[in-house]
């Protein structure tokens, strides 16, 4: 309109260019400060990686690699090489099909492998350690195996025919088309489905029988599932049923049946049901079996005859085999050191047994089956790995703020005298439904070989008690999650397991959130914290749209730039906005330059505030005694976000 004010674009320009210079200056003191502190820590740095490599190769090279059998052959990656077998063959004469460096490839890992139905092709993913960006390589096996097709940004892709592939793309974090592609006639890839709602991931997954490619789209609370059926490849996908708000499903199928993994119905925690392929809606749903209550679902696998759920409860794994024939259902509670599962691949449905590999932070993966015809469970002991004999695992509960009981893992050598003398590491994450890592680490082992205390504190936010542990610690109940943590860490303390001034606390990405929280309300309760690129600056954050993962989070955290009371909430307990001049516990960071899902602007400007809080406290209290906390930014030119390749995690 005429005489309306043209607005300055300049002013906006200024502050673009003055916020990007104090980054750079932030970042080049905070390297400068890393530069002089670092080899203060060398002479430990050597000790320590020599101890893990020993580790490392005394446990990992016996563990082996998952293996996939189709028919007569044996699939398996090793250290970068795809290799064939033959399945019988008691020689294990295995030859080597090409390696990544073959592909032009020399500094990416493998993440996914997918065989076509009559083996002609393989599809596999490749990821570089600094990014995460993923290639999708198509290979077409034979004598001499030949690179039909690279397709780049790639997430998930499944054959739906012998040559017939579908993939998604990823973009800026986000999975929102599927596209199909023919091979050899491949001119052009079709695009088969795109999803508009930017809070949903796309992925794909074949049914175990071959028979049906399913279309996931999963926001954090809600799912819809599209079916291709792969008798027909080429025809459009049809709805299973369509997304209700709340209601979470995937979908499994035997003999004309959908097999529905769902949260529909009371109570919203997982329960399995069945309906016909031709009427698939939910209102035809049948129920055929429903969790206990506190139960989390680690995993889910179908046969023809049988169908695995792999359980957790109250930090103990189950096997729960239910029968098609006899309409029965068998409960198998697993070894009591376990803490992790891992499925292993079974591309043929109708095979007798299931494989599946047990593990916890301080025991290496043992590979165990079970056989539906014997209902039995069989250790494997293929490999002799050496068994941990001296180490202690306890369970425990502690009582919340709201008398809700929070599980504890503690691992502890049997030869440990005088606990409370001894130094404990506390580990949290607690956040969107995601159970705390627990599977096999060297350094776990090394320091429990040292003597060292480890606690897993399952606190609300994660999974590890259903969804229903989730929900009441997200959202506007995120301070339960801080509340659970420091009952945890109270308890330890009030059974003689180590005390304050010998208390560390292990944290890595959304986990910061209640690391650096606890920092701020209980500095007492720990002496130093451990952080891998944490999220410590929720609010700034959830209030940029611009940034590729805001929207999807807000079923996480809230939507603050829409509702005031969720801004406060946010506010009160946020790390970065509640650090006060007070004593702090010494902090370690680690962050990395090109991480895509932790802004490192955050992280810089909460160590600089963290930095001058401590100092401000330490001018103003010249207490005898008085310390000042080491505060310490490690940050990584590579690697991206918490890499868990061996290399990395070495030098972590």
């Amino acid at each position: 309109q005429e005489g309306a004010k043209v607005p300055s674009k300049r002013k906006q320009n200024t502050s673009i260019v003055t916020s990007d210079l104090l980054h750079k200056n932030l970042l080049k003191s905070e390297k400068k400060n890393w530069n002089n502190i670092s080899p203060t820590y060398k002479a430990m740095t050597k000790r320590i990686k020599e101890k893990l490599e020993e580790l490392h190769n005394l446990y990992t090279l016996n563990s082996g690699s998952p293996r996939m059998r189709f028919g007569e052959n044996v699939y398996f990656e090793e250290n970068g090489c795809i290799f064939l077998e033959k399945a019988d063959d008691g020689e294990r004469n295995a030859e080597i099909l090409f390696s990544v460096e073959d592909l032009g490839f020399s500094d990416a890992f493998i993440q996914r492998i997918r065989i076509s139905p009559d083996q002609r092709y393989m599809a596999i993913s490749l990821k570089s350690e600094n990014s995460e960006e993923v290639t999708c390589i198509i290979i077409k096996l034979g004598n001499l195996p030949v690179v039909e097709k690279a397709i780049p940004s790639v997430f998930s892709f499944e054959w739906a025919a012998n040559d017939v592939l579908y993939y998604t793309t990823q973009e800026n974090l986000k999975c929102q088309n599927v596209f199909m592609t023919t091979f050899p006639y491949q001119k052009h890839a079709k695009l088969v489905y795109r999803e508009q709602d930017a809070r949903f991931f796309v992925d794909l997954y074949c049914t175990k029988d071959k028979r049906f490619l399913t279309i996931n789209s999963n926001s954090k609370t809600t799912s819809e599932v599209w079916l291709v059926d792969c008798r027909h490849p080429f025809e459009s996908p049809s709805l299973v049923q369509a997304r209700t708000t709340g209601v979470i499903y995937h979908i499994e199928h035997r003999k004309d049946q959908l097999y529905i993994l769902t949260t529909y119905g009371e109570p919203a925690e997982y329960k399995l049901m069945k309906a016909p392929v031709a009427s698939s809606g939910k209102e035809n749903w049948q129920l055929v079996y429903a969790l206990e209550k506190k139960t989390k679902l680690v995993d889910f696998e179908m046969f023809s005859d049988d169908c695995v759920m792999f359980l957790k409860n109250t930090g103990h794994l189950y096997l729960s085999v239910i029968s098609f024939v006899s309409h029965s259902v068998q409960s198998i509670k697993l070894p009591t050191w376990a803490c992790e599962f891992e499925l292993e691949s079974h591309p043929e449905h109708t095979t007798s047994t299931c494989y599946f590999q047990l593990s916890s932070p301080v025991h290496p993966p043992k590979r165990f089956a079970y056989s539906f015809k014997e209902n039995n469970l069989i250790e494997q002991a293929v490999q002799e790995v050496p068994i941990i004999r001296n180490c202690h695992t306890t369970r425990l509960l502690a009582k919340s703020k709201d008398e809700t009981l929070v599980p504890i893992t503690v691992f502890h050598n049997k030869n440990s005298k005088e606990l409370r003398r001894r130094p404990l590491l506390v580990h949290v994450y607690g956040a969107y439904g995601i159970d705390l890592n627990m599977s096999f680490k060297e350094e776990k082992l090394m320091l429990i070989e040292e003597g060292w205390i480890l606690a897993y504190c399952h606190v609300r936010g994660g999974g590890e008690q259903g969804l229903s542990w989730h929900r009441d610690g997200c959202q506007h109940n995120k301070l339960r999650g801080l509340h659970d943590l420091r009952a945890c860490i109270t308890l330890l303390h009030q059974l003689g397991f180590s005390q304050p001034k010998h208390t560390a606390l292990a944290a890595a990405s959304a986990g910061g959130v209640l690391a650096g929280a606890l920092c701020n309300t209980d500095p007492a309760l720990i002496r130093a914290v451990v952080l891998q690129a944490p999220f410590v600056d929720v609010l700034n954050t959830m209030m940029k749209t611009q940034l590729p993962l805001t929207i999807e989070e807000q079923e996480e955290w809230g939507n603050p730039l829409e509702d005031e009371k969720c801004m406060k909430y946010i506010k009160s307990y946020c790390p970065y906005q509640n650090i006060k001049p007070q004593r702090y516990p010494s902090v370690f960071i680690t962050a990395y330059e090109n991480d895509e899902r932790i802004p490192l602007t955050g992280i810089l400007q909460y160590v600089q505030k963290l930095r001058k809080a401590a100092l401000d406290h330490a001018s103003r209290t010249s207490k005898k005694g008085n310390w000042i906390p080491n505060i310490i930014l490690d940050v990584q030119a590579s690697g991206s976000h918490c890499d868990s390749s061996w290399e990395h995690s070495l030098n972590e």
